[in-house]
């Protein structure tokens, strides 16, 4: 992040930000895809955000992101009116969190750039501020050997965008105290993410875990000629992401049990299910696969460009989730 000085660039702050369990200043360290998303959603949820990011271009990028999420706000029934009045661009970053009450960090997945980035924030933030860092790979543990009070620092992890997909991983490190912890899910909530406490740090966390091991597994299909690219999503979004969509893994198989639920399944079925195990696919990335799959995708999806497949994705997402909302919330109570 640079030290040199410059004028920030800010817009009206009319009516005075909204005050989510003792949040109203949200710094947003990173002005990529995901900076941008989370800076959307806070502005939506009446929170004054500051966006601090080195590059030249960083207001121009994400006003334009901004302007492209404003039709998914609207549809989830966030305001969306004078959505950029509180918010502030900053450049340098000891400034940008001088009055933060929440750091989210989106920077390079690099280790000794993260240490750099919260050892500033550390020496210039209210001593109040809840730090999180949105890294999809390096744990929490390892980013605050650079603090003094590691005990501030969590995983809030979304899954992207986090404006629209409700799971938040939130990965205390060895040093996490429970108390930010507990404000981290309390402030996720109040945006209205669904957070997931991990009871330990493991790499990837569990989403992309689970997301890695399935893609696995179909691109070993695809590169074996079982199925193309475009079959083997219809064969997902028409079986087991529709089921998952409802229930999860576990529970599926509970009730694929029968009366007698998960211990039936593991006893009667689940061994030829793990007899299968060995013989998953174990696929290379090397040039032909990446060629092959490159191939499949352009025949499949070139016929749209990635903006209009994100904005049908979206829309489809969120009639899912209004459709859903109610009975999942129940299913999650019981």
């Amino acid at each position: 992040m640079p030290d040199t000085p410059s004028t920030p660039v800010t817009h009206t702050d009319p009516a005075g930000p909204a005050d989510l369990v003792g949040c109203r200043n949200a710094t947003v360290l990173g002005a990529g895809v995901i900076g941008t998303s989370w800076a959307a959603l806070f502005l939506a949820h009446g929170l004054r955000v500051t966006v601090t990011d080195p590059r030249p271009d960083a207001e121009e990028q994400v006003l334009a992101g901004l302007e492209g999420i404003v039709p998914t706000l609207a549809a989830l029934g966030l305001p969306t009116d004078g959505l950029t009045d509180r918010l502030r661009f900053e450049p340098d970053l000891a400034a940008a969190v001088a009055d933060a009450d929440l750091v989210q960090e989106n920077g390079p997945e690099r280790l000794g750039v993260k240490q750099e980035i919260w050892r500033t924030v550390e020496e210039a933030v209210p001593a109040h501020a809840l730090f999180a860092t949105s890294t999809s790979g390096v744990p929490a543990t390892a980013i605050a050997e650079a603090l003094e009070r590691p005990e501030r620092l969590v995983v809030g992890h979304p899954f992207n965008p986090p404006h629209l997909v409700p799971l938040v991983e939130v990965v205390p490190g060895e040093r996490t105290s429970p108390e930010t912890v507990e404000r981290a899910c309390a402030l996720y909530a109040a945006l209205g993410k669904k957070p997931q406490v991990l009871r330990k740090e493991v790499p990837g966390f569990v989403a992309n875990r689970l997301q890695s091991a399935l893609f696995r597994e179909a691109v070993h299909l695809v590169a074996e000629g079982v199925v193309t690219e475009a079959e083997l999503d219809a064969i997902v979004t028409d079986s087991i992401g529709m089921r998952w969509a409802v229930a999860g893994p576990f529970r599926t198989f509970h009730l694929g049990g029968g009366p007698g639920g998960l211990p039936h399944f593991l006893t009667h079925l689940g061994t030829q299910m793990a007899a299968g195990w060995p013989h998953l696919g174990r696929p290379v990335l090397d040039e032909p696969t990446v060629a092959l799959l490159t191939r499949q995708a352009q025949d499949a999806f070139g016929g749209e460009s990635v903006a209009e497949l994100a904005d049908r994705r979206d829309r489809a997402q969120i009639a899912l989730m209004n459709a859903l909302g109610e009975d999942r919330d129940r299913g999650e109570a019981a």
